[in-house]
């Protein structure tokens, strides 16, 4: 928002905006890591990994399909292209990445307090993207609408957890598929005020959703400062389809950010081994993170990372077990070897209710990407059935444990506080601390603290209903949207907003007939 917008604003809004300032959205923007992430693959197998990615750049080669700039900017910087089949010298893309993408920066919210670093020692949440259904207790399984979209927002803005209000949170099926990006972009800036991600189904919707952006930022701001992350996914294996290579050039061409990720069924399309899948991650991502900065030299790019392992019996997609988290360990590695920042999911599962499967999957698919360091953590909240489903409950359930991840990220505390020898110096050997000067001024901060977790003895637990996490969790996300309150937005924005929607709309009718 302009400062001129801001200036427009009346005392009313003021006032509401002050009271806000001590609401729970009040959130630190953005997790700084204090603990190393862990490191599993030696240099030599890293090194290795990176020249066979190079041998597949170089001899086996990337299709850039169905989109001729791509090839004729490729061929331009030293490429070999042959039709849509374009073949890389040995160390090219490596160079070009590790010439201009930035190791960080900086996504501007529309509230300048919900920023965000990408990169570095910094790590976001961003709620889970792209499902067609949404799971909760009370309805079961159904199509997705634009309510269930507002929804998810709402309940991302209103959580201290999650550090992006998302993008495609869930597929708002009652709204025209050649429209649907307006409305989705709509909600993130009128529903949220943190920052939010792009649509990629067309290099016309990357637009839009950027000339969106300038009306709620300001057109010399979007011009100077990254506002959008947005997802491109390559068409795996080894190939680069228009759909995704036209919205990643609209994006680096406005110095927004591009999130680079092979999207990888191990099995399927790429080798059933972690070596093998972390090699052609390594090679899809180089290709498409040098044609961004072909496009436009220093332009934000994240190198992404999505694999799953599968049923050899259904082919089904499976989540939880130990070889993707291989994968991610190895990739993670590889990012920082680039020096770019590093996507990967999430808590991710296979189950279709949130249960015990859901938990069990999502744990152990979480507590790796926490710990190799990931920087922008996609579906971190609300995934179900391998992400056919967006689910109400499991984002609540989701959103609690990264709230306690925080913590795990900050470390161990070495100050004189955190050393606790007054403490251990009053305390005779076998008393007890609670009594302690020490335990008094830290009590109410001690510990992380889950908002769904019951502590309480079983009779009480009883005496209160006898409640499941879930059944609690159910509790939990109705009352937030009972209580949501809309942040702020200049009403001239909104208009303006709600005009360009109605114009474009009115466009793509006309050339749909």
């Amino acid at each position: 928002m302009t400062q001129e917008h801001r200036g427009r604003q009346g005392g009313g809004r003021a006032a509401r905006r002050a009271q806000r300032t001590s609401a729970p959205t009040e959130v630190q923007p953005y997790l700084t890591r204090s603990i190393a992430p862990v490191e599993i693959v030696s240099n030599e197998g890293l090194e290795l990994i990176e020249h066979n990615a190079d041998t597949i750049l170089e001899e086996v080669g990337i299709d850039f399909r169905d989109y001729p700039p791509a090839l004729t900017l490729l061929s331009q910087a030293g490429a070999e292209v042959a039709g849509e089949r374009v073949r890389f010298p040995r160390g090219m893309c490596r160079e070009i990445v590790k010439a201009s993408a930035p190791a960080t920066y900086i996504q501007h919210a529309r509230n300048p307090t919900r920023s965000v670093m990408v990169g570095g020692d910094a790590t976001v949440f961003v709620p889970a993207y792209g499902s067609p259904f949404v799971f909760d207790v009370d309805k079961g399984r159904r199509y997705a609408t634009m309510e269930d979209f507002n929804n998810f927002v709402k309940l991302a803005y209103a959580s201290p957890h999650m550090h992006l209000s998302g993008g495609t949170v869930v597929e708002p099926v009652d709204i025209p598929v050649p429209e649907r990006h307006l409305d989705m972009v709509y909600a993130h800036l009128r529903y949220s005020d943190k920052p939010f991600m792009g649509s990629v189904t067309a290099a016309g919707h990357a637009q839009d959703s950027i000339d969106l952006a300038k009306l709620a930022f300001g057109d010399d701001f979007v011009a100077e400062n990254t506002v959008m992350t947005s997802l491109i996914n390559a068409s795996s294996p080894m190939t680069w389809d228009a759909t995704m290579l036209g919205a990643a050039e609209v994006y680096a061409r406005s110095m927004q950010a591009s999130m680079i990720s092979p999207f990888i069924l191990a099995g399927a399309m790429a080798p059933v081994t972690v070596a093998g899948v972390a090699t052609q991650t390594l090679a899809e991502a180089l290709a498409g993170m040098a044609f961004v900065q072909l496009v436009n030299p220093g332009a934000p790019v994240v190198f992404g990372s999505f694999a799953s392992s599968m049923s050899m019996q259904t082919g089904a997609p499976t989540f939880g077990t130990p070889e993707p988290a291989l994968v991610l360990y190895t990739v993670a590695a590889l990012a920082r070897r680039l020096g770019v920042p590093f996507r990967s999911g999430g808590n991710l599962c296979a189950s279709k209710v949130p249960d015990v499967q859901a938990a069990s999957e999502s744990m152990a698919t979480f507590i790796p990407a926490l710990m190799a360091g990931v920087n922008f953590m996609l579906h971190a909240a609300g995934w179900l059935e391998g992400g056919l489903a967006m689910g109400y409950e499991k984002f609540i359930l989701d959103a609690d444990q990264c709230g306690l991840a925080g913590k795990l990220l900050e470390g161990v505390d070495l100050s004189e506080n955190g050393q606790a020898m007054d403490a251990l110096r009053e305390v005779d050997p076998g008393q007890h601390f609670l009594g302690t000067a020490h335990t008094l001024v830290n009590f109410e901060t001690a510990f992380a603290r889950s908002e769904i977790a019951n502590n309480d003895s079983f009779e009480q637990w009883e005496d209160e209903g006898s409640l499941t996490a879930t059944q609690r969790a159910n509790s939990i996300w109705k009352q937030v949207l009972a209580d949501y309150e809309t942040p702020l937005l200049d009403e001239a924005v909104d208009e303006a907003l709600l005009d360009f929607i109605a114009r474009r709309k009115e466009s793509l009718r006309d050339k749909t007939g």
